[in-house]
């Protein structure tokens, strides 16, 4: 029996309500909390997550994955030069055997009674203009004699270092070529914890390679970059995305598809991924790229204080009167340093910069890391409970605040200090120049033997007794110079010859 067009339209209303009922209830009650739950309040922390723009969709790695992929690069590199070993042996990889474990502990150095044999090792960069700049980890090429980059195309250039910092633990190639694909810097301040990131690079010599993971921290200090530097900078963004060696170097972006980060370390028992990897946050590295192309050289601001460190054993904190929660804490104000012109004092809490809150040494570091002596920051600090806050301008490391320009000696690589004139006598001397500190990727470091602590007489057979008298024979030297001198302690003189490009 047919049934008439009146049933028909009542069957048809029925059916259209109880649907809507049903999807009515799911969004009510199922898709969207209620506004209790156990009779207790939703809390404070949940604010805003149920709104209906607040609701993530579904994650898109396709996208971010095509647009980063062109950008990475893959780095080989020759470590060292065949020779046999003479004068003093070769400093020691300081990396080796370390928790976490550097990407390259397996590559580089082999003790200091091995000769000093060619090394290859690889890693990953990423390309941050069109032009051929390319950043990655110092620890990639430090030591490098030769650095090889291969593009995801499979086109091959040789690079040059534009500069090198330890402290950051990055570095600046440049290759010859145009056009090329790059990837745009996002913001690492709005990274936050549980965000989806991908991480990609050249790992265990494999070719371009992705993974996903979420940031799991941020803010976190490895004591890794303290180990060759005596300013380090270590505030890592932390997360899952799985890395191995060959990542070093290598890019983490957001779903969007911008550079947060450059992968840089592994906390692992083995040596090997075992679920945690650490990243040098983007706004870090911006500002250390700008600073080498630019200047060639980090232009560091200080804020002149020293602090308590978030590690500091609980006897400490209480023999100060250490209170938790109130900011980093200041041990000391420098005298002729920007936060003691200000008015800052031992025994202040320092818990903003530009207004916003920082609540550790690590986070205080990051921020003042991006900024450039002579730049003014408003800094807010609790003194008695009470909070100030004063503008300070920052200061370079010689108490100026002025840009700090490059030497002919910068290309050395060394900290040269004049020696005391009393030393002098002791050894028989007028003068000279003392090799406080070889850093890596100079030119001494790259061409020859020399330890800390030698002593500069001569400059291609002429006397020099300061450092302004070495800089000055250097300048006339040209390209081939010959360094005489001595070690305190060791009998007879030695000699090394540098060639400059």
């Amino acid at each position: 029996m047919q049934m008439n067009v009146k049933q028909v339209v009542i069957t048809v209303l029925i059916s259209a309500a109880t649907a809507f009922g049903v999807m009515y209830a799911y969004n009510s009650y199922v898709k969207k909390p209620t506004a209790v739950q156990n009779n207790v309040n939703i809390p404070a922390n949940y604010a805003g997550l149920f709104n209906g723009d607040n609701i993530p969709g579904p994650v898109d790695f396709e996208q971010p994955a095509k647009v980063a992929v062109p950008a990475v690069v893959h780095i080989t590199t020759v470590i060292g030069q065949a020779e046999a070993s003479n004068n003093l042996p070769r400093r020691s990889n300081p990396f080796r055997g370390l928790v976490p474990d550097d990407f390259f502990d397996d590559f580089f150095g082999n003790g200091p009674n091995i000769q000093r044999m060619p090394q290859r090792a690889s890693g990953s960069g990423v390309i941050v203009s069109q032009d051929g700049y390319i950043v990655t980890n110092n620890h990639v090429i430090d030591g490098a004699s030769e650095i090889k980059v291969s593009l995801n195309d499979k086109s091959s250039y040789t690079a040059k270092v534009i500069g090198a910092d330890a402290s950051s633990d990055l570095a600046v190639l440049k290759i010859e070529a145009k056009n090329l694909p790059f990837l745009l810097y996002g913001n690492s301040d709005n990274v936050n914890v549980g965000q989806w990131v991908l991480a990609i690079g050249y790992p265990l010599n494999l070719e371009t390679t992705v993974t996903a993971g979420i940031v799991s921290a941020k803010g976190r200090n490895l004591g890794l970059n303290a180990r060759k530097s005596q300013t380090p900078i270590e505030s890592f963004l932390q997360t899952d995305a799985a890395v191995n060696q060959g990542n070093s170097g290598g890019a983490l972006v957001n779903t969007n598809g911008e550079l947060i980060g450059i992968n840089s370390a592994i906390a692992s028992p083995t040596g090997t991924y075992a679920g945690y990897s650490y990243a040098i946050p983007v706004n870090i590295v911006k500002k250390i790229v700008n600073d080498l192309i630019q200047f060639g050289m980090i232009q560091r601001a200080y804020l002149g204080i020293s602090y308590l460190p978030d590690e500091a054993p609980d006897s400490e904190k209480e023999k100060l009167g250490f209170k938790q929660g109130q900011g980093v804490y200041v041990r000391e104000a420098a005298k002729d340093g920007a936060a003691a012109a200000a008015g800052i004092k031992s025994g202040d809490y320092i818990n903003k910069i530009n207004g916003v809150t920082v609540s550790s040494g690590n986070e205080m570091v990051e921020k003042i890391a991006r900024l450039r002596p002579g730049d003014k920051i408003s800094v807010s600090y609790l003194r008695n409970g009470k909070e100030n806050t004063v503008d300070i301008t920052l200061k370079n490391k010689a108490g100026t605040y002025d840009i700090v320009k490059t030497s002919i000696l910068d290309d050395f690589g060394v900290d040269f200090v004049t020696l005391d004139k009393k030393k002098a006598s002791e050894f028989g001397q007028t003068g000279g120049v003392v090799v406080k500190k070889i850093n890596p990727n100079g030119l001494i470091d790259a061409q020859t033997r020399m330890r800390d602590g030698f002593v500069i007489l001569r400059v291609n057979d002429k006397p020099v007794t300061s450092v302004d008298q070495l800089t000055d024979a250097v300048q006339k030297a040209g390209n081939n110079i010959k360094l005489d001198g001595f070690y305190p302690g060791f009998e007879g003189l030695y000699t090394y010859n540098i060639t400059r490009e």
